[in-house]
């Protein structure tokens, strides 16, 4: 299933078709239209994979530069799931890895990565960030010129099972922007790699390790109690974000329901770091939604819920009341 035909899924559910069969013809032969100019193909990922090893002196730098002509190649040019998606429909996405130790005799690297996922919201030139963070674990052993291959249901690579976690992540995560609970499957497959990393030795990989780690973040975003905050992603991108430029202030009404769930979520289940982090990296964009926009009301709600969310930002949610 390609983005157009989510989308068609979409509207059919929320009733934007509506009965009148004109419409509807017209409105299905436009989709077939904007289907035929668009390159389909099996690949989902647009991921650039930046691996930077300035802090690592006196090394022969061509083992980097091919990690990362390998890792760009393994995430772009892999199938990850049975979805088609058009070249301009691909899910854009940055890894920036930063190489802190590199043993040549044992082939290891100590990494940091920080990773983004983007999203373009609809009939607009605007790009929104989905999720962002940094994993501070990203340690692996890599051998120069060695392929890199996954499987599934036989995970004993530390480098491909990080990359594979990612490029699920990204892929449900981006679904459920599109659709309530879209990305259910995928992320599943994120945790079954979790799962299968458990007996691995680097960071990042076991339970309780850490509140931010690869298994926390997948964890608490599968965690039933943290349905709210799925339901979120949907409400905030997709009846939020993309309603602003037809109606910016029926998209913003909806991006304060949004946060609502947001709240519900972090009530739910207050020792997960999502909704946490969901505010650092939508900082920004939250207080530009709101500042000089919208009842003093609705800027007063707001403020309180994202003070109670994250108070660590309090200088910049200020901002939403003026």
């Amino acid at each position: 299933m390609n983005i157009f035909q989510m989308d068609i899924k979409w509207l059919r559910k929320n009733g934007n078709l509506g009965m009148n069969k004109a419409v509807k013809t017209m409105f299905v032969g436009l989709v077939c239209m904007l289907l035929a100019n668009v390159t389909v193909s099996a690949q989902e990922l647009d991921c650039k994979v930046t691996v930077n090893h300035s802090q690592v002196q006196g090394t022969n730098t061509s083992v980097f530069e091919t990690l990362q002509t390998a890792l760009n190649e393994f995430m772009n040019n892999r199938t990850w799931t049975d979805m088609q998606f058009g070249k301009v429909e691909r899910i854009s996405c940055t890894m920036l890895i930063t190489v802190k130790t590199y043993d040549a005799n044992t082939n290891t690297f100590g990494a940091q990565c920080l990773f983004q996922l983007n999203r373009p919201v609809f009939n607009s030139s605007y790009n929104t960030t989905v999720f962002s963070m940094r994993d501070d674990n990203f340690n692996f052993t890599y051998k120069e010129f060695d392929p890199l291959e996954f499987n599934e249901n036989n995970v004993d690579n530390d480098l491909t099972a990080l990359m594979a976690y990612y490029a699920y992540l990204f892929i449900g995560m981006d679904l459920d922007t599109m659709s309530p609970l879209g990305g259910t499957e995928v992320l599943n497959r994120v945790e079954t790699i979790v799962n299968s990393c458990q007996t691995m030795s680097q960071k990042g990989w076991k339970a309780f390790e850490d509140d931010r780690n690869r298994h926390a973040i997948i964890n608490d975003y599968l965690d039933t109690s943290m349905e709210p905050f799925r339901q979120m992603m949907y409400k905030y991108h997709r009846e939020g974000l993309d309603e602003m430029p037809n109606n910016v202030d029926r998209g913003r009404v909806e991006v304060t329901s949004a946060l609502e769930l947001l709240d519900e979520a972090h009530s739910s289940k207050p020792q997960s770091m999502l909704p946490q982090i969901f505010t650092d990296y939508k900082r920004d964009e939250i207080v530009n939604i709101y500042k000089g926009h919208g009842t003093d009301k609705e800027k007063e709600q707001v403020f309180d819920l994202v003070m109670n969310l994250n108070a660590s930002q309090s200088r910049e949610w200020d901002k939403i009341k003026k």
